[in-house]
């Protein structure tokens, strides 16, 4: 496409939000360019290896960000067609009702939506089926009602993970299936059949999948995309800037810096911004001008703030019974979701991670030294291994924020404390159960590998919330659409929209809203 080519869309970024919004952009059309700053992840045997991906980093951006205190730090972020979803563990859950209005928290407000669960629903339904999630609705007694049943049924237990939720059952909780992207046919004893594309294998979280058959945006969005001969993508464009028109209403510019070192300029009707919640609020700064003198679409100085990423621990208990499990992320349990008989407030949800091995728990030894018998080699304390997530919400506050300094490097800074009890008390419902469940109960280890090696600012794959959108110009950046606020033809729509996070994986509710989003930008092209 030549430079002083216009054509109708262009949308920055390849993850859930700017790849599923190509993929509902396809069948109209419409020209549209995708401009992604990465390439394909490299298809290679370290893709499934735990040193490569976990101990050495191996895919992570070779980037480096500075906190409050200007000390640097390496974020968890990946840029390859498809995003971070490249390495997501694909759990794809829907936000509850409750998390669309405002939810009172032990340390704050979580602010309501200016839309309802009703309105994102039926979008919930399409991004479940077009993402082939698992999982079965009804279980999960939290969940909000759903128009349709999930099309492919849940992944089934493995023998361990089956006892451990009848154990649940037996204390009274509700287990549930876990809601999981996954290219996956299972035979009568949920075993993957001979032409399934997922293989039921331990490396589906934090990993690349070797074979396509995790649900990636990369794999159910961007490729089918492009078979459209009115879509095209070029990869290595990492976009510096938005240029305006004279009056700063319409984006009539977008340039990039391209893998050879030269500057190329591409132009739209419609210029969609989906880098992530940090790289988007950076880029809207870096297209500063005389109209806006505070960032693109800055009038109402709330763009960069409000970061959030989830209060999240992953812990790995100690099972007194082997744990064979290959596929362990099956299972989750929301029953303190809102609050536990001691505690009135939203505690958060658990589910399991990815099966942990030797190779992993080596890495942290360093940290686990003295907690665990000394006799126990890495490869029988990974037989015996349980791994699981918890996650909380944190709130939306203001001075959690992205900015940057006078050379343009990104600062981000946070309260690591924000909302943190709610957390901890369930990791202490978590901890009180370990002996009824079969594990150890004095072996809670903190698994940090998952967690950018325990580094809660560096823990950046669930980012949300720095460009948010609301019916106020005056505390929001964006309308209702997505579209900001100050500008005609921009839009975002990646998870910077958010204005609050709820205590479950971003990625549906960012998926979904690209398919709302996608049919106003139709509907409006017409």
């Amino acid at each position: 496409m030549a430079d002083d080519e216009t054509c109708d869309v262009i949308i920055i970024g390849t993850g859930a939000g700017g790849g599923t919004l190509a993929h509902r952009l396809a069948p109209s059309g419409r020209r549209v360019l995708i401009l992604e700053r990465g390439g394909y992840l490299p298809r290679e045997t370290d893709n499934w290896d735990s040193t490569a991906v976990f101990v050495k980093a191996r895919y992570l951006a070779s980037e480096t960000w500075y906190d409050r205190h200007g000390r640097e730090f390496t974020p968890e972020v990946n840029y390859y067609v498809g995003g971070n979803t490249k390495f997501y563990g694909a759990a794809l859950f829907r936000l509850r009702p409750e998390d669309f209005g405002e939810l009172r928290h032990h340390d704050g407000i979580s602010p309501a939506w200016p839309i309802r669960y009703e309105d994102m629903e039926p979008y919930y339904t399409e991004a479940e089926h077009l993402y082939l999630v698992h999982g079965m609705h009804g279980e999960d007694p939290t969940e909000g009602p759903a128009s349709a049943q999930y099309r492919h049924p849940p992944v089934r237990h493995e023998p361990r993970i089956q006892q451990l939720s009848d154990d649940l059952e037996r204390q009274g909780l509700h287990p549930f299936h876990l809601p999981i992207g996954v290219d996956l046919t299972q035979d009568g004893d949920g075993n993957a059949t001979h032409d399934s594309v997922c293989i039921r294998c331990n490396r589906v979280d934090g990993f690349p999948c070797l074979v396509n058959g995790k649900s990636d945006s990369q794999v159910i969005c961007v490729d089918p995309a492009l078979r459209h001969d009115n879509v095209h993508m070029i990869t290595g464009a990492d976009v510096r800037r938005l240029e305006t028109d004279p009056t700063g209403r319409t984006v009539t510019k977008v340039v990039a810096e391209l893998d050879d070192g030269s500057t190329a300029t591409f132009a739209a009707d419609i210029v969609v911004v989906a880098c992530g919640a940090v790289n988007s609020a950076a880029l809207l700064f870096r297209s500063a001008s005389d109209r806006h003198p505070n960032g693109l679409g800055n009038s109402s100085d709330v763009v960069g703030r409000h970061y959030m990423r989830h209060n999240n621990l992953a812990l790995m208990a100690v099972s007194k019974e082997p744990n064979p499990t290959r596929f362990q992320k099956t299972l989750a349990l929301n029953d303190w979701y809102f609050g536990s008989k001691e505690f009135d407030y939203p505690l958060g949800g658990i589910q399991m991670l990815g099966k942990s091995d030797a190779e992993q728990i080596r890495g942290e030894a360093p940290r686990w030294a003295g907690k665990v018998s000394p006799d126990m080699p890495f490869e029988v304390l990974a037989h015996h291994a349980v791994d699981f997530w918890l996650c909380g919400e944190d709130l939306p506050l203001p001075d959690n924020r992205v900015t940057l300094d006078g050379d343009g490097r990104v600062h981000l800074s946070i309260d690591e404390k924000n909302n943190m009890t709610g957390l901890m008390k369930l990791r202490h419902e978590l901890q009180t159960m370990l002996g009824h469940l079969g594990m150890h109960p004095h072996h809670l280890l903190d698994h940090s590998l998952y967690l950018h090696k325990g580094m809660p600012i560096g823990a950046t794959a669930h980012q949300a919330g720095t460009i948010r959108f609301g019916t106020d110009p005056q505390s929001s950046a964006l309308d209702i659409n997505c579209r900001a606020h100050d500008l005609d033809n921009l839009y975002v729509v990646d998870t910077s929209f958010f204005p609050s996070i709820g205590a479950v994986n971003p990625s549906l509710t960012a998926i979904a809203n690209a398919l709302r989003v996608g049919d106003h930008i139709v509907e409006r092209l017409r």
